[in-house]
């Protein structure tokens, strides 16, 4: 879910062939995707038996309040590193504290598949006001508006010069003490692999699959030896498909996704808001999640169930009792998918 408002290591090289014919060396007038060559080095390995130690998870992502998150139950906690997503807005060190009391283990959100236009990295100028895309003089990785989410660009996360860009973002949320990442836009795989993405350009996608494990193992890396915080957690956001191809294609190893990750979160996995989703779609992402569990890392489940009423209506706990029968970790999140509330009620947390 997209928040709403607002050293280097030298590894063999990973070696890609493009699917796509020869596009333009620099955009022309309006928008055009400029394949990155800049590909990131191979990462290495820093695998995890951890998991997350806690069982109830918040998941709030606006307006989050230290005292007010530090009152409640709730024993994992997944925000961002700032009150309103800019540099200025980084909670401090008393905070933090506050935050992680009682052994409470705090994520923070991170987009490895999106660039945001409010993050301290973002230059306006990139952008042409007329379309709305990125202009000649933009950086290569940077791609189309998301017109779902607005201030949100897709990006070629495969570059170095983007992965470097997230590695910096990854220093401040360590150095500020969070327990882990909570990465989102995982699913970039899949944009990328979709000859009908508007691009001009695509790539296989078990190549766009091997691109982003590598780019979560170097995120992995960088927290857990390069900044030594060896327990580091690493929570990928959806995008379980991304196992079918962690088989050990090109220079990763079998399993390296499954190995580098601590936990996951999946959205929407019972119901789409209060739609009952098909039980061939749950079940069919359920065989994916139950790897996960079998390597014994939690799941979390974050459906827009709650519509805000009191009592809760009778979809909530039917969701909170589905993911629970499970062995998941369930949080009813409210419909509205703002996720700027502290949602609680009878059994929350």
């Amino acid at each position: 879910m997209k928040i709403l408002k607002y050293s280097i290591l030298i590894f063999p090289t990973l070696l890609f062939t493009f699917s796509c014919a020869h596009l333009p060396s620099k955009r022309l007038s309006g928008y055009q995707c400029i394949p990155c060559t800049d590909i990131a080095v191979a990462a290495g390995n820093s695998f995890t038996t951890a998991t997350l130690s806690g069982t109830t998870p918040l998941y709030q992502l606006q307006d989050a309040s230290a005292d007010d998150i530090s009152d409640t139950g709730f024993d994992i906690v997944v925000m961002d590193y700032s009150s309103d997503g800019t540099e200025s807005g980084r909670y401090s060190s008393g905070e933090m504290e506050s935050l992680k009391s009682g052994g409470r283990q705090v994520l923070s959100y991170l987009s490895v598949g999106e660039a945001e236009d409010y993050r301290y990295y973002f230059d306006s100028g990139w952008i042409s006001p007329k379309v709305n895309q990125p202009k000649s003089s933009a950086p290569c990785w940077l791609a189309r508006t998301n017109p779902d989410w607005k201030g949100n660009y897709k990006v070629q996360y495969w570059s170095d010069a983007w992965q470097r860009i997230i590695l910096e973002y990854l220093d401040k949320i360590v150095d500020d003490g969070f327990d882990g990442i909570y990465l989102d836009i995982i699913d970039a795989f899949e944009y990328w692999s979709d000859s009908d993405n508007g691009e001009g350009y695509h790539i296989a996608e078990d190549k766009a699959a091997v691109r982003m494990i590598n780019f979560v193992k170097r995120i992995a890396y960088h927290a857990r030896i390069t900044r030594a915080v060896s327990n580091f957690l690493i929570v990928p956001q959806n995008a379980e498909k991304i196992l079918q191809y962690d088989t050990g294609i090109d220079d990763l190893g079998p399993d390296d996704y499954l190995k580098t990750i601590s936990a996951i979160g999946i959205e929407d996995l019972y119901y789409n808001e209060t739609t009952v989703v098909s039980r061939s779609i749950t079940e069919a992402r359920k065989e994916y999640l139950n790897r996960i569990q079998e390597a014994g890392k939690k799941v979390l489940v974050i459906d827009y169930v709650d519509n805000g009423s009191r009592p809760v209506k009778e979809i909530v706990n039917t969701f909170r009792s589905k993911a629970i029968g499970d062995g998941f970790l369930p949080y009813a999140a409210r419909t509205d998918r703002a996720l700027d509330k502290i949602n609680t009620f009878s059994g929350q947390p």
